[in-house]
């Protein structure tokens, strides 16, 4: 049942018998740009939300890992490529649909990589190539704007409503 438990200000789920409280938090999800000699890992999307656009390789955060574990993961499983962390690009607040995205900046460790089970096509493009109309969401346009600015991280909270996350 729903109902505001005592010292909180929140309506919450909470259960009438044993007083167990369910918290519904936002998802974190992890990523990264992936460079190979100047050029961007990029992921045409196998799965729904925007099946068939291109994004970078990205996903929720499991438990038990850091956000560059998980950014690290999620490159192998979309791209099935090896990389190591270089540093972060940006945290992106998306509040209308409770999700926080980490986003860091990797280089391959090889020159090796796959389609993995949730990407249709991966590529390496150059950065004149990129299809910048046919990004999945806007989370990633931004990472990768900024990452192409070259700028140290940022912080940014996303206040408006996007039909692209």
């Amino acid at each position: 049942m729903e109902s505001v438990p005592e010292g909180d200000n929140r309506i919450r789920l909470v259960c009438p018998d044993c007083g167990y409280i369910h918290y519904d938090n936002p998802k974190v999800v992890v990523g990264a740009v992936c460079t190979w000699e100047g050029k961007v890992l990029l992921c045409r999307r196998a799965i729904e939300p925007r099946l068939g656009y291109w994004t970078i390789p990205a996903g929720f955060l499991e438990l038990e890992e850091s956000t560059a574990e998980g950014a690290a993961r999620e490159v192998w499983e979309e791209a099935r490529a090896k990389v190591e962390m270089d540093g972060l690009i940006g945290v992106y607040d998306i509040p209308h649909i409770s999700q926080v995205y980490v986003i860091y900046h990797a280089h391959m460790t090889t020159p090796e990589f796959a389609s993995g089970p949730e990407s249709q096509d991966v590529v390496l493009s150059d950065w004149k190539d990129i299809p910048w109309d046919d990004l999945a969401f806007s989370s990633i346009t931004w990472a990768l704007r900024r990452f192409g600015k070259g700028a140290g991280p940022t912080f940014t909270q996303v206040a408006k409503k996007d039909r692209r996350p």
